[in-house]
């Protein structure tokens, strides 16, 4: 098992699972590890299920959700939600829930107020004239106000895990990379494609689509290369002097394991104590946790660290190896929104059907040891379902 890779480990373990023939199936996160292709293929087995089989599935995966569920339950505090519904449709209705939870709110609350200040009004008009008929109507009117205000409940406002935020410094530089039939070879000089002529542009964000080992991580390598050690570039890269570079690889490999996150940020940025304390709170670090070796913190509190250390670095390029590893939905929507409002230039490798869909604008694919521009992301995601 150990020699699989970690798609087919994760196959080998639902196969293992099935075999049992089990009454309820119940999956966490199953499509971590898997390309699209095992991703399709675990979609199919899904689908093929007999109805008397329930399966209770966690995930982060929206387009996975979309596919293969039918009821969500949004786990919250006071009231979880339930809707017979898929992902995208059921978050849809819970987000007019609360929309309608919190004007209901609003409307209270100012009645509430309304009737305050007219029973301030004859409270008034009550002592002057000394009529006890209208002491009594103020009275009615503020436990009336009362009753409103105990029984008003405002929307539901989920806990975020920490904010993701990121920067832009820009460039004048309309062209951010230039690629002239650069050859992308394995360690032992196999061929894996060559880029023919492309380029890179101010306001792209390219997703770069292949089957796994197809080269795209070595593509990804090469152009990192070629921006933070120009004189060593391949032939075939040039990057433009004025871009900075913003970089996250899924397996988050410049966090040091016995590192702090606050030891972490203090190394590698000049700020002191106290705004680093801030910005890691911000982040969803408290100080216990922001003392705490990186080993020991979540996934997705190392992912959120990431996304701040890419912020503090301040980049006008974006360099992405499957940023959504790690993040919940609303941290991968966080990503979706700052990628897009700050006009980021970017490329990146992601299996999130959902994440390529809302983000991208422009779309490379490795088709036959040639990188190719595709006008949308839907053939390949169609290719590797066929496929499986």
């Amino acid at each position: 098992m150990k020699q699989l890779s970690g798609g087919w480990q994760r196959i080998a373990m639902l196969a293992r699972v099935w075999v049992t023939e089990p009454d309820v199936l119940m999956l966490d996160e199953p499509t971590n590890h898997l390309d699209l292709g095992k991703i399709a293929m675990l979609e199919a087995w899904l689908n093929a299920l007999l109805r008397d089989v329930p399966v209770i599935i966690a995930s982060h995966d929206r387009a996975f959700l979309d596919a293969v569920t039918n009821r969500t339950l949004f786990l919250r505090l006071e009231q979880s939600q339930i809707f017979p519904l898929p992902y995208t449709r059921a978050r849809a209705a819970l987000d007019e829930a609360d929309a309608a939870d919190e004007r209901r709110y609003q409307r209270d609350i100012k009645v509430a107020d309304q009737l305050r200040k007219q029973a301030a009004k004859l409270n008034n008009i009550g002592i002057n004239s000394g009529s006890d008929l209208l002491v009594v109507k103020t009275k009615q009117l503020k436990q009336r106000a009362d009753k409103l205000e105990d029984a008003a409940k405002p929307a539901h406002l989920e806990r975020s895990a920490g904010a993701i935020k990121l920067a832009n410094r820009g460039t004048h530089a309309k062209v951010l990379i230039t690629l002239d039939n650069a050859a992308v070879q394995t360690p032992d000089g196999t061929l894996l494609f060559r880029t023919g002529k492309q380029f890179v542009c101010q306001g792209d964000r390219i997703v770069l689509l292949g089957a796994n080992g197809a080269g795209k991580t070595r593509l990804v390598s090469m152009l990192r290369k070629a921006i933070e050690q120009p004189e060593t570039a391949q032939d075939g890269i040039k990057a433009t002097p004025s871009l900075v570079l913003g970089y996250g690889d899924q397996a988050l490999a410049d966090l040091r394991d016995t590192e702090t996150p606050m030891a972490t940020i203090i190394r590698r940025f000049d700020i002191g104590d106290q705004r680093a304390r801030a910005l890691l709170a911000g982040a969803g670090m408290n100080i216990e946790f922001q003392a705490r070796p990186i080993s020991q913190l979540s996934g997705g509190q190392k992912a959120r660290l990431g996304m701040l250390i890419l912020r503090l670095t301040n980049p006008n390029f974006y360099l992405l190896d499957e940023p959504t590893n790690h993040l919940d939905i609303d941290g991968q929507e966080a990503l979706e929104g700052e990628l897009m409002a700050q006009q980021a230039s970017c490329l990146f490798v992601s299996h999130d059907r959902s994440f390529v869909r809302a983000v991208g604008n422009r779309f490379w694919q490795i088709d036959r040891k040639k990188l190719v521009e595709v006008d949308s992301p839907e053939g390949f995601f169609a290719e590797a379902a066929r496929l499986n």
